[in-house]
């Protein structure tokens, strides 16, 4: 398993946001943990950073969490992911999801069309593109053609597929087609009675390996418990727009988002993250390790390495 942390932390970065989020790449690693991953967000590019940091930081490994797949056609994508996994010389891991209706319509104008339809085209042209560099797909809401021929790149094997999956729908077509499912905001309560019986049995049924179960949990070792309970409070209320999360939060008995984070010293938080492991997680990604301070972050990073080596 891996332990992990997500890029960026919402720290406010000074002077060039590239070579920042690569030092602080170096300084996870240097801390022992075993994995980075960059969030998507509009202003950088989540697998462009992961190909620069694979380049720049031996060893440790990259992912992406989560790239939106309706902005992108999978050609594009399985082009970025090839060249990320040869920079890393084999580290990549590809996380993507739907994301919602109001952030795709809203943001790039692309219709919203038949999501879990539209994700089992997605994943069955990318995994095809990945895994055979050859692609000749009509579906219902998606077409993929390759005009030049085989797209291979050596020095590029298929990365896993991870995706953002919470729905027992999401969760029924990722356990069918890619290597697991990235939820975030989900306890350990959900992850034990929903998402990992429903994605393993949707492996099981496809003749498909045991789905990994990547967990993506907010969670800062610091002492302000209650200012950074505030401060998650307010910046993940939006989540209580957004039907599938909305849907996770009621599952796990939850009223505000940022309750789901994981707060206190290092035992407190290292019992916590154990709760998910405990609940059938494979792997843990540590989220929104900068709302406190640089040294909490430290802290938090450390303990995660420390982690890590006894795992």
């Amino acid at each position: 398993m891996s332990w992990g942390i997500t890029l960026p932390t919402g720290d406010d970065h000074t002077g060039n946001l590239v070579t920042g989020l690569i030092d602080q790449v170096r300084q996870a690693a240097d801390a022992g943990v075993g994995s980075v991953w960059f969030s998507q967000q509009q202003h950088v590019d989540a697998v462009t950073l992961a190909a620069l940091a694979g380049q720049a930081v031996p060893g440790i490994g990259l992912g992406t969490s989560v790239v939106p797949i309706y902005p992108r056609h999978p050609i594009a994508l399985a082009a970025q992911a090839r060249t990320a996994q040869a920079a890393s010389g084999g580290r990549f891991q590809l996380g993507l999801g739907l994301s919602s209706k109001e952030y795709v319509e809203g943001s790039y104008g692309v219709p919203f069309d038949r999501p879990i339809r539209h994700l089992r085209e997605y994943l069955t042209v990318l995994r095809t593109l990945l895994a055979d560099g050859t692609v000749d797909f009509d579906g219902e809401t998606l077409r993929a053609h390759l005009f030049f021929g085989p797209a291979v790149v050596p020095g590029a094997d298929p990365s896993p597929i991870l995706v953002a999956a919470m729905g027992p729908k999401a969760l029924r077509v990722t356990g069918e087609l890619a290597d697991g499912t990235m939820p975030f905001l989900a306890t350990p309560k959900v992850l034990a009675e929903h998402v990992v019986p429903t994605i393993g049995a949707a492996a099981k049924a496809a003749g498909r390996p045991v789905p990994r179960v990547v967990a993506m949990v907010p969670a800062l070792v610091t002492a302000d418990v209650e200012g950074v309970r505030r401060r998650a409070r307010e910046q993940f209320a939006f989540y209580a727009r957004i039907p599938s999360y909305r849907d996770v939060l009621e599952r796990g008995g939850v009223e505000h988002a940022g309750d789901v984070m994981a707060l206190g010293d290092e035992e407190t938080v290292a019992a916590e993250l154990r709760r998910y492991l405990d609940a059938g997680a494979t792997d843990l990604i540590i989220a929104q390790t900068g709302m406190g301070s640089d040294e909490d972050r430290l802290r938090t990073w450390r303990l995660l390495g420390e982690l890590s080596a006894k795992a």
